[in-house]
């Protein structure tokens, strides 16, 4: 996955843990897509002083994440939940006990 579009999902599921400033230069910066420059100005703060906001908050993002790991685990369900829907439809078609079984099965692990 690309940096940019993991942070902002990281953004996402833990910016609320972020502090205020580095939470408004995340969201500028990733969301945004403002520079530093401009962020700087907008916050009336220099631009060194971004860039460290920025690269604190990515670093206690990434930190959250292998502590928590809430984005993996939303991708797994994603993905369970996208393979349930595709045998309902195929169990709604014909009745195959396996399908059945698997539905189950990944129904189940979304519980861990």
């Amino acid at each position: 996955m690309e940096k940019n579009v993991r942070i902002s999902l990281l953004f996402d599921f833990y910016g609320q843990l972020l502090s205020p400033q580095q939470r408004q230069a995340v969201d500028l910066y990733y969301n945004d897509d403002l520079s530093l420059s401009e962020i700087s100005s907008e916050l009336g703060i220099t631009r060194q002083g971004v860039r460290d906001a920025v690269k604190r908050a990515e670093a206690l993002l990434v930190g959250y994440e292998e502590k928590l790991g809430l984005l993996e685990r939303f991708g797994r369900v994603e993905s369970a939940l996208g393979r349930i829907e595709e045998l309902s439809l195929e169990l709604a078609e014909n009745y195959d006990r396996k399908k059945a079984e698997e539905i189950h099965s990944i129904a189940s692990s979304l519980h861990e």
